[in-house]
């Protein structure tokens, strides 16, 4: 990949302070490093992506999304328990950029408790969600986080959570 369109380093970049400067990940290296696929990629993009901190998942909703039929016909809104699936693939795509990327893995990033989910606003066909998801603490395989859900930079969800990380290759179910 070209450097200079910042997309998916090795290694987050500083600016002249010192500080971690976030960088952008592709629905290529998202498709790469999570095994959902449509319907449920709920990911199109991830912004300022600082390892072992934060990160921001983008979702550009569409009228076109199958739950839209159903949800309803005539005011069709983005299931609240889909805005926090959103936010926690943001959080499964953070830990993977943090523990290496895809080169690295495959992880899997498995949910295991939520608390705290507020809805504030209705999200439907047109908006842009933006993910904001931070690192709260990790230990071991077990990781919390913290998200808030934005459209125009109107909060419309939030939710804190926690995953546990395992190495996918080892797998069986």
């Amino acid at each position: 990949m070209d450097e200079s369109d910042n997309s998916s380093p090795v290694a987050p970049a500083s600016d002249a302070a010192g500080e971690a400067k976030g960088y952008t990940v592709d629905i290529l290296r998202i498709m790469a490093s999570l095994p959902h696929r449509y319907p449920f990629l709920m990911l199109d993009r991830m912004i300022d992506v600082v390892h072992g901190k934060s990160a921001i998942g983008i979702k550009n909703v569409t009228a076109n999304e199958p739950h839209f039929q159903g949800h309803f016909p005539h005011l069709p809104l983005l299931p609240g328990v889909l805005v926090i699936e959103a936010m926690c693939q943001t959080s499964g795509m953070l830990v993977t950029e943090t523990l290496g990327g895809p080169e690295a893995g495959p992880f899997g990033v498995f949910f295991m408790s939520i608390e705290g989910a507020k809805f504030r606003r209705p999200v439907g066909p047109g908006d842009q969600l933006h993910l904001h998801v931070s690192i709260n603490r990790h230990r071991g395989t077990v990781w919390r986080f913290d998200g808030v859900a934005r459209v125009q930079g109107r909060v419309v969800a939030e939710a804190t959570w926690t995953a546990m990380v395992t190495d996918r290759a080892k797998q069986t179910l």
